[in-house]
C-alpha cells in the first residue's frame, strides 16, 4: 500500500504546511479525496440506474423461461448487449476505490510511514477539539459519528435503489455501521475523523444526484443526448 500512501501522505503535507493544524488539514485531505473519487461514484450510479431500468425486462424473462435456465440467461444477455451494459461494470468502480481507502488507511493509522516532514512528526499528535490526540483512539464521539454517518449513507443510497439491489444493502445497514463504530474504538482519531468526514461528502453527494439518478432511471439523460447528436448531424 506504500505506493499509494505515499502520494496520499504528500498530499496531507501539503495541506498541512498550509493550514498548520492536522485536524483541519485531514477534513480538507478528505473533501479533496472524495472530490477526485466523484467519476467513480458516478460511474456506479449510472451502473445501478441502468440495472434498475432493465429490471422490469429481466424479471419478465425470468418468469417467462423460469423452466429453461439456459434460454433464460440468453434471453438476459440479449437484454445486457441491447443496453449496452456489462454485468462486471458494476463492481469495477469498487475494485479501483478499494486500493485507494487501503492506502488511506495505512497513511493515517502510521503516517510517520509515509511522510517525510519534520513538521507532521509532531503534527500527528496534536489535539482538535475535544481529542487531545490524533494519533490515539477516540473511545466514543468520533466512533458513534462515524457509525451513523454510515448509517445515513446506507439510507440515502438505498432510496433510490432497485428492490434487489436495495435489499443487498439493507443487510449491510445495520451490520457496516457497527463495524465501523468498533473500528473506530481502536484507530487512531484521525481516521475516524476521515471516516466521519468522508461519509458527509458522501451523504451530500446522494442528495445533490438524486434528481441525476432519477432521470438515468427513466433514461432521461440517455434520450437527451441521442436528441442532441442528432441536431448537430443535421445541422
Amino acid at each position: 500500500m506504500g505506493i499509494i500512501a505515499k502520494p496520499l501522505g504528500l498530499l496531507l503535507t501539503g495541506v498541512y504546511n498550509v493550514v498548520d493544524n492536522y485536524g483541519i488539514a485531514l477534513i480538507i485531505f478528505t473533501i479533496v479525496v472524495r472530490v477526485c473519487m466523484i467519476p467513480l461514484y458516478t460511474k456506479q450510479i449510472k451502473t445501478s440506474a441502468a440495472m434498475a431500468h432493465m429490471q422490469p425486462k429481466i424479471q419478465e424473462i425470468q418468469q417467462r423461461y423460469a423452466k429453461n435456465p439456459e434460454l433464460m440467461q440468453q434471453k438476459i444477455s440479449e437484454v445486457y448487449a441491447e443496453a449496452n451494459y456489462n454485468p462486471m461494470s458494476g463492481c469495477l468502480p469498487m475494485l479501483i476505490q478499494m486500493p485507494i481507502i487501503m492506502g488511506l488507511f495505512a497513511l493515517l493509522r502510521n503516517p510517520m510511514l509515509y511522510v517525510n516532514s519534520e513538521s507532521m512528526v509532531m503534527a500527528v499528535h496534536e489535539s482538535f477539539l475535544w481529542v487531545s490526540d490524533l494519533s490515539q483512539p477516540d473511545s466514543w464521539i468520533l466512533p458513534i459519528a462515524a457509525g451513523l454517518t454510515q448509517y445515513f449513507s446506507f439510507t440515502t443510497q438505498t432510496a433510490t435503489m432497485d428492490q434487489s439491489s436495495a435489499g443487498m444493502m439493507n443487510s449491510m445497514k445495520y451490520f457496516f455501521p457497527v463495524m465501523i463504530f468498533l473500528m473506530g474504538r481502536s484507530f487512531p482519531a484521525g481516521l475516524s475523523l476521515y471516516w466521519f468526514v468522508g461519509t458527509l461528502v458522501t451523504i451530500a453527494q446522494n442528495f445533490l444526484l438524486r434528481g441525476y439518478k432519477d432521470k438515468l432511471k427513466n433514461g432521461e439523460v440517455d434520450t437527451k443526448k441521442k436528441k442532441s447528436g442528432k441536431n448537430k448531424t443535421k445541422k
